[in-house]
């Protein structure tokens, strides 16, 4: 829910899977975030799991299992897509990924980890906007990337 006098998101936290589906069009085997902790109009966190169960690491690698940095992305990305796509100006519209800038892959992420996914936006314009994330894991970094996104109907 957002108060529409100042667009601030004001959502119960956290968001469960449950009700991230409900914002995300994303489902199994590619939805990547579990939880959604804290959310402003402007900044996101969220909480990816990751389970020796997920798909990725039958080929990724079957012998020391990865989880593949693009995915990282991805994560970043929907975290930052739960929190535009929960305005109500964006009701209805999908988010879709435009650039990947500055992304960097710091530390493997394994199975076990807890991956922490933080996004906060740097620009948007109309319907076209840009975010930063950073993943950590137990506080340390292990990805960040700049992501432009556009807002279709």
């Amino acid at each position: 829910m957002i108060n529409k006098k100042n667009k601030e998101i004001l959502l119960k936290m956290p968001l469960g899977l449950e009700a991230i589906r409900k914002v995300l069009p994303h489902r199994y085997p590619f939805l990547l975030v579990d939880r959604i902790l804290e959310m402003g109009p402007m900044s996101v966190v969220g909480l990816k799991n990751v389970s020796g169960n997920e798909l990725f690491f039958q080929g990724h690698f079957p012998d020391r299992p990865v989880m593949p940095g693009v995915l990282l992305v991805e994560a970043l990305a929907q975290v930052g897509g739960v929190m535009m796509l929960s305005k109500i100006e964006n009701k209805g519209k999908v988010a879709y990924l435009a650039s990947i800038d500055k992304a960097r892959f710091r530390k493997p992420v394994v199975p076990g980890d807890q991956v922490r996914l933080e996004v906060k936006v740097l620009k948007m314009k109309s319907a076209i906007g840009i975010i930063q994330g950073v993943a950590t894991v137990d506080g340390q970094e292990v990805c960040e990337a700049e992501i432009m996104f556009a807002l279709v109907d």
